[in-house]
């Protein structure tokens, strides 16, 4: 009977340490996890072999956190605060992933300067591909180190001077941070700075979602966007700080649904959308809504701009509550778009209709309102209500509103008083701007 109970006590013991073995190998990468109280489904990259350091390539150790990540659902990657980490460009892909995964971003991520990572040239620097729920968030950076792409001089000061001389960095430029083909995208708390070029993309995504983000870079760096949207639908933007070298936000063709409310943009070129119809393409865009956005010392406020020669249309725009401090032009559509030189004059073009303009108030320094609209195919549906924009200078006080073949209506007085908007006119839909 006690050789029997012995046995059998004997056996299980067995059992549990061998279930226990097979535990931990099981959650390799959540030991410091577990010791540190989180989730047990949280995977820290330093588990994975990334040193943190600042200098040692920390680009397998992401992906190896990656690859262990994506088996579990609702997941953590954790970068973990007090470590910088140097990642070079990756791919973190989504087909075999599960859903609802997080990348929390504690600590700060940096971009190689040496030519020899990028190859003959990338268009992103970290891309998220074809995932359903993925959230990233965090107190962390992101950083591009992009002074080493935009001159051939150290000029900003981040970049070492003996290293500018001896590499020279790819014309391709990435994108710091690129979602493409996702559903359920959530970025929240997080900031980029410094990128080479755009700082978020978004490509071919449905419900995005930008929270209390923020955006670092000189307003001189070439084309460095703050947020990029192409191809994309059912987004909002909220509470977030862009100052860049290019558009605060750029909306592009493909995206309907756009709701951006609270922020604030500076430097930069203010909240475009486009430029569109390029190469003469088609370009649809609907239902855009900008509001409560705060611009100070940008090229431009809100903007659409579009290339001759396109089709398509952008309708159903929205831009409200939009205060200015040295915008050098706070209100425009440009069809007339060219950037680079070269153009020719199209018959063609991207139709422009029902955008609305309310409580846009402040000061500007060069031109107030610029309606720039295709004589075979004018702006119609222009509402304008409570324009309050003063000059900034002396010299933007002699300039006054243009209007070339825009038609709307003065729902109220504004100021300067915009005199040249023509009456509405019926326009019926052409083959040229269905959508």
């Amino acid at each position: 009977m006690y050789r029997l109970t012995l046995k059998c006590l004997a056996l299980n013991l067995l059992l549990l340490i061998s279930c226990d073995a097979r535990h931990s190998v099981y959650w390799r990468g959540t030991r410091r996890s577990i010791a540190e109280g989180e989730s047990s489904g949280t995977f820290n990259v330093l588990d994975y072999g990334a040193k943190g350091d600042g200098t040692s390539d920390d680009t397998k150790a992401f992906e190896d956190a990656w690859n262990e990540v994506c088996k579990v659902a609702t997941s953590t990657l954790l970068v973990p605060s007090g470590s910088t980490f140097l990642v070079g460009p990756v791919s973190f892909l989504g087909k075999e992933c599960k859903e609802n995964i997080v990348f929390q971003l504690d600590g700060k991520i940096i971009a190689p300067t040496s030519s020899s990572a990028w190859g003959s040239g990338l268009l992103q620097w970290m891309e998220f591909k074809s995932l359903t729920g993925i959230t990233i968030k965090g107190k962390g950076v992101i950083d591009g180190q992009g002074s080493v792409w935009w001159n051939k001089s150290p000029d900003y000061g981040t970049a070492d001077e003996n290293d500018m001389m001896k590499t020279k960095m790819p014309g391709t430029k990435p994108t710091a941070l690129r979602f493409y083909g996702s559903n359920g995208v959530m970025v929240n708390g997080i900031t980029i700075q410094n990128s080479p070029q755009t700082h978020l993309k978004f490509d071919n995504c449905v419900n995005i979602q930008v929270s209390d983000f923020t955006t670092s870079s000189p307003g001189d760096s070439p084309n460095t966007d703050g947020i990029h949207l192409q191809n994309s639908q059912d987004a909002v933007i909220y509470r977030s700080t862009l100052a860049c070298g290019d558009d605060c936000i750029s909306i592009q063709t493909g995206c309907s649904n756009i709701y951006i409310h609270d922020v604030d943009c500076g430097p930069g070129h203010g909240i475009s959308i486009g430029g569109l119809g390029k190469e003469n393409t088609k370009a649809c865009v609907s239902n855009i809504t900008v509001r409560d956005v705060t611009m100070h010392e940008t090229t431009n406020g809100v903007r659409i701009k579009s290339w001759q020669g396109g089709s398509g249309s952008v309708k159903q725009v929205m831009f409200s509550n939009i205060q200015v401090s040295e915008v050098a032009n706070p209100i425009i559509i440009d069809q007339y778009y060219c950037d680079g030189g070269g153009c020719h004059n199209e018959t063609s073009a991207v139709a422009v209709s029902n955008i609305n303009y309310i409580n846009i108030k402040g000061t500007y320094t060069k031109e107030p309102v610029r309606f720039a609209c295709s004589d075979s195919l004018p702006c119609t549906g222009i509402s304008l209500s409570t324009i309050e924009l003063k000059p900034a200078t002396d010299k933007a006080s002699s300039i006054e509103p243009f209007c070339w073949e825009a038609h709307g209506e003065l729902k109220t007085e504004t100021l300067p008083p915009i005199q040249c908007l023509k009456t509405e006119k019926s326009t019926s839909q052409s083959s040229n701007d269905a959508c």
